[in-house]
This record gives structure tokens, sequence and C-alpha cells, in this order.
């Protein structure tokens, strides 16, 4: 049973990664159509960033009332309506509007499951986990990317993974008896909820929010405009630049999957440095001007160096806060990661707008090197 439970954790986050990198895929056809500026892309993200973070610090109140299975359901149910509802949005204002049920679900995915498996299972299972997404992720992009090269354009892309969206949901649903043992032992448990206030003054939470904030800044940033950066930068066609811009994703998940194996090996912090030297060889690579394979070549290795990053500090929190406050802790750190999502990707808007989107390397070398740099502070506090 624990092993057809993981089996489903891993199926909901790829419905988590399914959606990630759509709008960033699409948005150089999208914001013709909505007749916005490329910029405004920012805007949407935003939206969905701000949703996630209400999610998160929601998340622990509530999955100590309804229990993990149930919240991933639901959330999942919301990421479907949002999708759904964006293939049929003709107006900019209509795609804002539902990138708030978009928005929640994610939330409430990311935040539920990162925990529940930091708990329950090992580091490798964690890193399995985060190459699901990154299965989820890379699929989407060339779904993307075979629409806009047929007939279907962009709301083709939205529909076929809303579709699967709405299977997964009717599969999670399915399986809700397997999370009857889980929803019992939280139930047993008397603790209360941790405030907002209360998680900050916990030490090194602040920490962990600046590395969770860096990495996902650069994460996101990447998804959102390697697409543009390939059109307008590299002069490749939009649907051939969808395609290519998801070997990033794809370097990711091949480079979790790998991880998973190394985990037996190196510990997270450790894992967490390797991962940062991959960064920096991968944003070399894309700033090397020899355009083409470099370009391509850069973006797998940045995915693959940004592979161990995010799970090695997911699993750590248990062993740092307690099993007991871990929810809580995650609920906040994950916000903290979305509030990254709202400011970086965006303000790469204004200068593609206004100045070149060809300084988007430098842009995430910039990231690359804060994102390091915290790195370092939090593990000095890291056991092992």
């Amino acid at each position: 049973m624990t092993h057809l439970l993981l089996a489903v954790i891993y199926l909901a986050f790829i419905a988590l990664g399914l959606p990630d990198s759509l709008l960033g895929n699409g948005w150089p056809v999208m914001h013709q159509d909505f007749h916005v500026p490329l910029s405004y892309a920012g805007i949407v993200s935003v939206i969905i960033a701000l949703g996630t973070i209400v999610a998160s610090l929601l998340s622990e109140r509530m999955t100590r009332r309804f229990g993990a299975g149930m919240v991933t359901l639901a959330s999942v149910a919301l990421t479907a309506v949002g999708l759904l509802a964006f293939c049929f949005s003709n107006h900019f204002w209509q795609l804002c509007f539902w990138a708030i049920p978009y928005g929640l679900g994610a939330g409430g995915v990311d935040t539920v499951l990162n925990n529940y498996v930091a708990l329950h299972y090992r580091s490798h299972h964690l890193n399995w986990l985060h190459a699901m997404w990154g299965i989820g992720a890379t699929t989407g992009p060339f779904l993307m990317g075979w629409s806009l090269a047929g007939k279907y354009t962009w709301h083709g892309g939205y529909f076929g993974i809303g579709v699967i969206q709405v299977v997964i949901v009717i599969l999670l649903c399915i399986s809700l008896p397997l999370w009857k043992q889980e929803k019992e032992e939280g139930k047993a448990e008397t603790g209360k909820s941790i405030s907002f206030r209360e998680v900050l003054a916990i030490r090194g939470s602040k920490e962990v929010m600046t590395a969770f904030f860096c990495y996902c800044a650069l994460e996101q940033t990447t998804g959102l405009w390697a697409a543009s950066y390939l059109v307008f930068k590299g002069g490749l066609s939009e649907d051939m630049a969808s395609r290519f811009a998801g070997f990033f994703f794809m370097g990711i998940m091949v480079g979790r999957l790998i991880s998973g194996f190394m985990t037996f090996r190196f510990n997270d912090a450790q894992m967490i440095r390797i991962g940062c030297v991959g960064v920096f060889i991968g944003l070399i690579a894309i700033l090397l001007p020899f355009g083409g394979f470099f370009t391509v070549f850069g973006l797998v290795l940045l995915g693959v160096g940004c592979a161990p990053i995010y799970p090695a500090i997911v699993h750590s929190i248990p062993g740092i806060f307690g099993k007991d406050r871990s929810q809580a802790v995650m609920g906040v750190q994950v916000a903290g990661a979305y509030v990254g999502l709202c400011v970086m990707p965006p303000l790469f808007g204004p200068i593609a707008n206004h100045i070149s989107v060809g300084l988007l390397p430098v842009y995430l070398l910039i990231l690359a090197g804060i994102m390091a740099a915290g790195h370092e502070k939090l593990l000095r506090g890291m056991k092992g």
C-alpha cells in the first residue's frame, strides 16, 4: 500500500509540472492574440504566484483538518478548472482571473506533497518525486509546440493539458482510500497550528526562505523567458523555440532521476553544492557566443544543475526544524519561494521590452550568484 500511495503522489506531481511552462512557451503567440505587450506575461505569472502563496500559507491548517489526500485532490481539481478556462479565454483580463484557481491549486499540491514525502520517505524518493514534476514540465512544452505547429494554436495546448488534469483528478478521487491511514494519524496529532510570525522566529527559517526564494526565481525566470529568448535572440520559430525551451525542464527531469541515486552517496548539503556548480556551468555555456547547439546544451546543463537543489532543501526541513513543525515551516518556505516568482520573472519583462531579451543569461547569472551565497549561509546550519 505504501508503494501504491507513492505512485499516486508521483502522479499528482506530474500534474503539477504539466502546466508550469505552458505560459512561457505559448506567450510569444498569446501576447499577439491578446494585443498586449510581451512583458504582460509577468502579470499572469504574478497572479499565479500570489495564489500559490495563499495556498502555501493555508496548507498546514487545511492538511490538519482534511488530510493530505483530500487537499491534493481539491488542489489538482482547481488547477484543471484554471487550465480549461485559459483555453477559452478571449481577453487578457479573463486570463488573469482564471490564473487565481490555477495558482491556488498549484500551491496546495506543491506544499502538502513536499512535506508528506519529506516526512514519510527517504531522500531519493523526494528527488524522484521532483523528477515526476520534471516529466510533466518537459511534456508540457512539447505538447504546446505541437499545438502551435498545427491548427490548434495555444488554445489546443492548454485544452490538452486541462483534459489530462481532469483524468488525474478522477484517479486521485479513486485513490482516496489509500490516504485513510495518513488521515487517522493526522487526527491523532495534538499540536496546534503555528502562525507565520512564529515560523519566522524559528532559528534558520529566514535562511531557508532565502534559499527557496533564489532557487525558484532562477528556475521560473528561465521557464518563463527561455522561449522568448530563443525566438527574439536566437531567431527560431515559435514552435521550435517552445520545443527547445523544454530542454531546460528535460535537464531537470533527468538530473533528478540521477540525483535520486546520488543521494545514496551524498548528503543534502553536498547535493546542494553539486547543483550550484552545475548551474554556473550551464549559464556559462549559454553565454558563449556560438548559439545553436551551445545554447540548447547550456539549457540542459542548467536544468541538470537545478535538479538536486530544491529536493535537498525540502528533505532537510524535518531534520532541521522537527517533524511537528515541518508542515508550517514548509508552507512559509514555499510561500517565500513564490514571492521570488512574483518579483524576479516579471522584473525581466521591462528589461526584455526596453533593452533586450538577449540579457536573459546575464540576469540568470546574477540570480545564480545570489542563490549560491544564500545556500552557503544555509548550509552552515545544516547537519551533516
